[in-house]
């Protein structure tokens, strides 16, 4: 076929051209040449390569499917998140000032979900190969702390007492400034042996705490972050910023965004990464969805001092929206939703209209969607800071700072 040249790149990293023809790790202006099948390339050979292409600085970079844009340079990679998140704004109407970006160095990831299965020799464990369920080892990955990456042969072990051949074992690891916590599921039922098992796995890697599946969890000693001051111990497998870098850019722009309220909410709240800091100065009404969740965060308020005071609530804000005169007395509210967006907790937002509102999201699409609402209520985007706590992948997180007009 006659060479194609990359126009730019898709949301999920891979390079388009004209067809339009897709072909993975590669860059705008790129000249290539290779087989397409149905619009795909699956191989392509690069017969000129863009000024802005680099050699994958992690090893597996190639071939591990954990990361799409190594082989970009993070000047390209930075202008690029920023543009996509400008161009979703753009589609609403909307434009406003671009805080530089930030990115959270190699080495920072303090969680990560490891895939494993058992063989006949043994137990491997990694990431998924790029585009395939073949599980890639990783053991130099340049992405995860190195406490995760130490972790491998611990996930292996797990496999061989626990996974099975047909199946995929999926493991969550979790750094904590008392030591790993790590969930999994995926694996076979708890018995007798494979309890006792656990608890020496456990010991001999020296882990904080252990949970399988929700058959059981068994807890040396308290996994333990700090949100603020207040010392928390999120339950198995509950949300968390991916780097502390990242959890930081997030937390002193909410702060910033909502410092002098009274009275604040921290919406779709977590653990506490922000209502917990929050109430450092204001009284906070944290809502999430999930029990497990409010009880960590409302035990790590009672345990700390020098904080005002945090309500907790266990709701569902998409099937359940707090509504606007439920929050007619707030000053300031924070709000960090799944992908999805709130379409209609912001429609409640926009109806109570608290003075400001710190907007944090995953999604530059839904978080368009939502801040077109709330500037059609009345509200100015003031700023905005893309953080790239994902680092050489397509993912995109931000935060926004909205106050009335």
């Amino acid at each position: 076929m006659q060479p194609v040249i990359i126009e730019r790149l898709g949301h999920l990293g891979d390079g388009i051209a004209p067809g339009p023809v897709y072909a993975p790790g590669t860059l705008p202006g790129e000249v290539l040449d290779g087989d397409v099948d149905n619009g795909y390339m699956p191989n392509p050979r690069i017969v000129t390569p863009s000024p802005d292409r680099v050699a994958p600085p992690c090893k597996h970079g190639k071939s591990c499917g954990g990361c799409q844009l190594q082989h970009a340079s993070e000047a390209f990679t930075a202008t690029w998140k920023t543009e996509i998140v400008r161009v979703a704004l753009a589609a609403q109407g909307l434009e406003t000032e671009f805080r530089p970006i930030v990115t959270s160095p190699p080495q920072t990831r303090r969680r990560a979900t490891f895939s494993a299965r058992r063989t006949k020799k043994g137990a491997l464990a990694g990431f998924h190969k790029k585009r395939s369920d073949v599980i890639v080892p990783v053991p130099d990955c340049l992405l995860v702390h190195p406490d995760l990456a130490a972790a491998l042969p611990l996930v292996e072990a797990l496999a061989v007492l626990g996974g099975s051949r047909k199946g995929e074992l999926s493991v969550l690891v979790t750094r904590t400034e008392t030591g790993l916590d790590v969930a999994v599921t995926g694996g076979k039922p708890l018995d007798t042996a494979l309890r006792a098992a656990l608890a020496d796995i456990a010991r001999d890697h020296d882990l904080a705490r252990i949970a399988w599946a929700d058959e059981e969890t068994l807890q040396r000693r308290a996994p333990v972050l700090h949100f603020g001051p207040a010392a928390v111990t999120p339950p198995p497998g509950a949300f968390l910023q991916a780097t502390p870098e990242g959890e930081a850019a997030l937390r002193d722009a909410v702060l910033e965004i909502t410092r002098g309220a009274k009275r604040s909410a921290d919406l779709f709240a977590g653990c506490g990464t922000f209502a917990l800091p929050m109430a450092q100065y204001s009284e906070v009404l944290a809502i999430e969805g999930a029990r497990a969740t409010t009880d960590a965060l409302d035990h790590g308020w009672r345990m700390s001092s020098g904080l005002k005071s945090v309500t907790t609530q266990t709701r569902d804000l998409f099937r359940n929206p707090l509504l606007a005169e439920d929050m007619a007395k707030l000053d300031a509210v924070a709000i960090d939703p799944p992908r999805a967006g709130a379409e209609a907790q912001v429609a409640e937002l926009a109806k109570a209209r608290p003075g400001r509102i710190a907007h944090v999201s995953c999604n530059p699409v839904t978080f368009a969607r939502d801040a077109a609402t709330l500037t059609a209520a009345g509200y100015d985007l003031d700023w905005l800071q893309v953080v790239d706590q994902f680092r050489w992948s397509t993912h995109i997180e931000l935060v926004a700072s909205f106050s009335l007009r």
